[in-house]
């Protein structure tokens, strides 16, 4: 894991949260402090690339099995549990 680039104290959330944000959208690293003793990191997400070609969905979906729409209810049936008090009663 990376060194922290900035610490982060107990009132700089409230006395510079865009500066924080930015940071944290630059992919820096923090580190929160409280009286000078390092307690916690606020973790950047990672922007992830979330399109697929049509290309690449159809090769990944020529494997798979070909689905009939008039098993669907049957198919549900076997995976999900309707009665929503199931769990309770003994």
């Amino acid at each position: 894991m990376s060194e922290p680039s900035h610490e982060i104290s107990e009132r700089d959330p409230r006395n510079r949260p865009a500066e924080i944000m930015d940071d944290l959208e630059r992919g820096e690293r923090n580190v929160a402090t409280r009286e000078g003793h390092r307690i916690g990191a606020p973790i950047p997400t990672r922007h992830e690339h979330r399109t697929v070609s049509r290309a690449d969905f159809a090769a990944v979906s020529r494997g798979m099995p070909r689905l009939d729409d008039r098993d669907y209810p049957r198919d549900m049936d076997g995976h999900v549990d309707d009665d929503p008090f199931a769990e309770f009663v003994r």
